[in-house]
């Protein structure tokens, strides 16, 4: 296996440095629009990793073309594309690898487009759509994009797979919740807002109206930060108001899983709402450039990118930066004893354990993660198949098991109360 990893961001560089301790690939050739970011990557393998240092090297790209992507597969012999990078670079790299005849993964899917007349209730093109739409073209080639698959989505498409064929006889919802107890402080000790994602993404996310399913009315959406309630998330962590927003696993589970309703629900809390109603008030939200008079002369800039280009680099965070982050799968319905069952799937990321071991912080790193899992499954043939696919599509039980063994990530399986699941309730069942 041969993978070009195009993004050296957050995630890129937490995926070559737990890429680093594996031994499943040929070579990693690590890409970026600035060639700085790669190199930097690869010289963090060869002073922590120096037995791997000849198994990567640095490389520069221009993802935003297709011909570029597929030119530097083919110098590279890439097997396999690895995209880390925003989601609006999707489509080119997407296309890059069908050019290319290479195979393709990604852990953020195509841009959706809201409505034009009715954002509120009807979706237009979804998160993922642009994709899926290229299915039987990736199967006649005889390729897999693997999409989706990071830790939300991915990780929670995996626990929803598991639940369904291991826990539960008939599921009802599959309700995706993502917290965490995270804190980002100043040079002078003071709590500020750095999101500990990439600012673009997570305004796409959390300002289109979110995408909701039911099996008896399809897919619908709603108002953004919609059905405001608490959930009790372990490790810790402790109960943080969740909110409807618009993300993959809605449009990906019902496609190939049996359930009456499938929705996500983010941890944001009040604070980083109101931020981001504020930016979507001041138009600082939009994609389209605008005019911009300076010093230098008249410019155009997208508002968003201003916004991503003046707030810290999430990678950056590492230092200042505490907590913990969850990303999880309430799963209920009827267990394989035919009785009500609630259980809540997830795996906990401690900052302090991600930056004493790997230099990142905890997002970054559990991001990360589920793709090389992914890539190695590919790469030992226990995972197979051709076309555009989700990771629910593919054994959940063999992940977790290479997970928790391999890996070292323990991951928990807690039932709750079927009555009320966001509280943790130890005693219930006793």
């Amino acid at each position: 296996m041969r993978i070009l990893l195009i993004g050296a961001g957050g995630v890129g560089d937490a995926i070559v440095k737990i890429a680093s301790n594996r031994n499943f690939f040929e070579k990693i050739i690590v890409s970026d629009y600035d060639i700085a970011r790669a190199e930097k990557s690869v010289e963090w393998v060869k002073s922590h990793s120096p037995a791997a240092a000849d198994k990567f090297e640095a490389a520069q790209i221009d993802a935003s073309d297709p011909n570029n992507v597929a030119a530097l597969a083919k110098k590279v012999q890439a097997s396999h594309i690895m995209n880390a990078v925003e989601p609006k670079f999707v489509q080119s790299i997407f296309d890059g690898a069908l050019k290319a005849q290479v195979n393709y993964m990604d852990m953020a899917m195509s841009l959706s487009h809201v409505h034009k007349t009715d954002p509120f209730n009807t979706p237009a093109e979804k998160l993922g759509d642009w994709q899926y739409d290229k299915h039987a073209e990736f199967e006649k080639a005889g390729l897999l994009a693997l999409i989706g698959t990071g830790a939300e989505p991915g990780i929670s498409n995996i626990f929803a797979r598991y639940a369904a064929d291991h826990l539960f006889s008939e599921v009802d919802e599959i309700t995706v919740l993502d917290g965490g107890n995270l804190v980002v402080v100043n040079d002078e000790g003071e709590e500020i807002f750095a999101p500990s994602f990439s600012i673009w993404t997570v305004i796409e996310e959390c300002l289109n109206p979110p995408l909701m399913w039911e099996k008896d009315r399809g897919w619908f959406t709603t108002e953004p930060f919609s059905e405001p309630a608490f959930f009790e998330f372990p490790g810790g962590i402790g109960p943080i108001e969740c909110v409807n927003v618009e993300h993959e696993e809605v449009n990906m589970l019902p496609r190939t899983m049996n359930a009456k309703k499938v929705a996500f629900k983010y941890g944001l809390g009040t604070e980083f709402i109101g931020v981001l109603k504020t930016l979507h008030a001041l138009g600082l939200d939009k994609t389209e450039p605008v005019s911009v008079r300076s010093a230098n002369g008249p410019a155009k800039i997208a508002p968003r990118d201003l916004v991503a280009a003046v707030l810290p680099d999430p990678a950056s965070l590492v230092d200042v930066m505490t907590g913990k982050t969850c990303a999880g799968t309430l799963v209920t319905g009827k267990g394989l004893d035919g009785k009500a069952r609630a259980t809540y799937l997830y795996h906990v990321a401690d900052t302090s354990w991600t930056a004493a071991h790997y230099d990142a912080q905890a997002v970054v790193w559990q991001t990360a993660l589920v793709p090389v899992i992914a890539l190695e499954l590919l790469a030992k043939g226990l995972w197979n198949a051709t076309g555009v696919r989700g990771p629910e599509e593919f054994d959940a039980k063999v992940f977790l098991g290479l997970m928790s063994s391999e890996y070292s990530q323990e991951w928990g399986s807690q039932d709750r109360n079927p009555e009320n699941p966001a509280v943790i309730d130890e005693n219930w069942n006793k």
